[in-house]
């Protein structure tokens, strides 16, 4: 009779109290950002509206500076981090890293100037914002003013972290120039900087996924399915709600009406057709690595690309 009871009233309290017991079956992930991004609004989404949570995760965002995600995963202080070029970077550095989700066929890194700055030479003996040294942002920027004509040489650039402190940095009168992305590049021009150069299509440059260990990989397969779930159904939502996006990308950012529908539209244009990286890009990434660091001819770029979890027809 008392086990009856008992199993009566479990079944009522999962009847009556559901998100109570969901919250306690959540698993924890931890996963690290170097500043607000707009690149990383699938992110937000999954978390904000509940997308992950729905699916039994409960996810900690940790401001954390680019440079430190690889070793944090691999010492397990975070489960997953956003860069791809940065996973790849460290798993060819012999760091046990692997790219399960790619979220973006393209880069929209830019160039922004000073009010001063007019021609490429007036660069020359003059200071950069990038997020952090042998970042996209650096590798863009360093394509950039090649194409310009200008040795890097004579060039200097500041590491700060993140795109959101590279904006503060030129607007605060720190640089001459910041690579930087949407919105921070219309909010740069509405304060009178100027786009001076697109970089995102001077070389082949992974942008934002998912980079996990191999450990968490092979250990916790499904709370990367989970995961990796969530932020396709992150940008299903992206695409189905422009109004309630762009908002949420004014609110973010800081930015106004136009600055943010720009912004979303630069978002759905470069969203992934089949959320993996293109061998090309793979590739031509490893090509890039190789002006700075001994990398094998031979070293084939699949060997840091699983994307066995993407879910069929995605």
């Amino acid at each position: 009779m008392m086990r009856n009871l008992i199993g009566a009233a479990l079944t009522f309290f999962s009847l009556a109290c559901p998100d109570i017991l969901r919250a306690a079956e959540s698993e924890k992930i931890r996963i690290a950002f170097p500043s607000p991004a707009f690149s990383y609004l699938p992110f937000y989404v999954a978390q904000e509206k509940g997308l992950l949570k729905k699916i039994g995760l409960e996810a900690e965002y940790i401001q954390m500076r680019t440079n430190i995600q690889p070793q944090a995963t691999i010492n397990g202080d975070i489960d997953f981090f956003p860069s791809v070029s940065t996973g790849i970077s460290a798993a060819v550095s012999g760091l046990p890293l692997v790219v399960v989700l790619n979220l973006y066929d393209g880069s929209p890194w830019v160039l922004v100037a000073a009010k001063e700055v007019n021609k490429p030479q007036d660069f020359v003996g003059k200071k950069i914002a990038v997020s952090g040294i042998r970042t996209s942002p650096h590798y863009f920027a360093l394509a950039g003013f090649k194409k310009l004509g200008l040795d890097e040489k004579n060039i200097g650039f500041i590491s700060t972290g993140g795109t959101a402190s590279s904006f503060a940095a030129l607007a605060s009168g720190q640089v001459a120039g910041a690579v930087l992305t949407p919105p921070f590049d219309d909010k740069a021009i509405s304060l009178g900087f100027k786009k001076f150069l697109f970089l995102g299509d001077l070389v082949d440059i992974p942008y934002v996924g998912l980079v996990a260990s191999q450990a968490e990989l092979k250990s916790r397969n499904e709370r990367v399915r989970k995961t990796i779930a969530a932020l396709l159904e992150a940008v299903a939502w992206l695409r189905a709600n422009r109004e309630a996006a762009v908002k949420m990308v004014a609110e973010k950012f800081n930015v106004n009406q136009s600055e943010a529908e720009r912004t979303y539209k630069t978002l759905i244009s470069l969203f992934s057709k089949n959320n993996r990286l293109s061998p090309k890009v793979a590739r031509g990434y490893l090509e890039i690595l190789r002006q700075d660091r001994p990398v094998s001819p031979d070293l084939d770029p699949q060997k840091f690309l699983d994307f066995s979890l993407i879910p069929s027809g995605k």
